[in-house]
This record gives C-alpha cells, structure tokens and sequence, in this order.
C-alpha cells in the first residue's frame, strides 16, 4: 500500500486560496508564499499582516487627483512649487509614479482609475473622468497631456476624453511615441518616458 498524502490543514489551505485570488499568482505561487510564511519567524509574517492592514486602513484616494494618499488630499496636490497650468491624465498611480521619477514634468496630475474597456465591462462612468472635466472646466489649465498608455483602450481612453476637452480653450497633447505599441508606462526606463514627455505632441 502506498503512503497517504498529508491532507493541507485548513488554515495552510485558506491561506493558500488568498495567495491565489493575487493577480498573476497561480497555484504553485501561491503554496510557495503560503510555505515561506510558515517559514519565516512570526514577527515577519506579522509585520507582513500589519503593513497590510496599515495600508487598508490609512490609504485613500487624493480628494482632487485621485492619486493614492494617506490625506485627504496628495503631496503633489498640496505642493505650492507644482505648475498650476499644466494636468497630466494617466490610468493609474503607478503610471503617476512612473512620470514622476523622470523629474521632467513640474504639473498636476488626474489619474482616471482605469482605462475605458467595454469587453472588461469598464465604461467612462467607472472612470474618474466626470471629475477630471469637472477639473477642467473650473481650474486655470492651459495644457492636459494625455499620458494613458499606448494601447487600444489607453488610446481610446485618451480619444475619448480629448473629445470631452474639445470645445474648451486649452491646449490636448499626447506623450511621443517613443513609448512602444501596447507596453504599459510603469515598465518603460526613466529615459524613454523623459523623451516622450518633452516630445509629447497635439493630440
């Protein structure tokens, strides 16, 4: 006869199924992280949980950007020093930071939350874009950059939103397309995304 497999108790096997609802955490994954918790001394595995639970408690959405803030309003928004005519629209707040570690662009920024995907199910009224014309409308803009990501949705995205701003007297750009096709801003190098805002063009 052979051995019995050891049966997950369900505490492992709890924890695993919550690794696994992680994006791009398969199976396999999943037991690796759940394996290593039980490895690590409790004070890691705790001070995991703390930082998790910190984040869910103290991290909101900027009140005016939608940027991620421990405020009610975000760093870049209460910076007096931040040029007040220029917006730059991104999907998310990784994108924000993306742009920010080039230390070329001195503006605002509104991040949309998402990008318009009718085969996700996303339209604009999941999107933060009723509040970015809002913005728009009432603040003293000159340019809005449209830094969404050079893909179909992105592309649509910023198509969609362009439309919106057309009847207003302010000045639609995109980033240059040095930004290849269907990548994502969070991975492009410092110096890509330097040569796309300097070179961004009308939209």
């Amino acid at each position: 006869m052979g051995c019995a497999v050891p049966e997950l108790t369900d505490s492992v096997a709890n924890l695993i199924n919550e690794f696994n609802k992680l994006p791009g955490i398969g199976k396999k994954s999943a037991e690796r992280l759940a394996y290593h918790i039980l490895r690590v001394h409790a004070s890691e595995a705790l001070a995991l949980a703390e930082a998790i639970r910190r984040v869910k408690e103290n991290v909101r959405y900027c009140a005016v950007c939608y940027n991620l803030s421990e405020e009610e309003t975000c760093s870049i928004c209460r910076d007096p020093k931040r040029r007040q005519d220029q917006l730059c629209v991104v999907e998310q707040p990784r994108d924000l930071i993306a742009l920010e570690q080039t230390g070329i662009y001195q503006g605002l920024y509104h991040v949309l939350l998402g990008r318009i995907a009718p085969l996700d199910g996303i339209g604009p009224e999941q999107l933060t874009i009723d509040a970015l014309v809002r913005r728009v409308r009432t603040g003293a803009f000159e340019e809005v950059i449209m830094a969404t990501n050079p893909t179909t949705e992105g592309d649509g995205t910023a198509l969609y939103i362009s439309n919106l701003l057309s009847e207003l007297p302010i000045r639609v750009t995109r980033l240059a397309r040095g930004i290849t096709p269907g990548s994502v801003l969070e991975l492009a190098n410092r110096e890509i995304l330097t040569d796309a805002l300097l070179g961004r063009q009308a939209f």
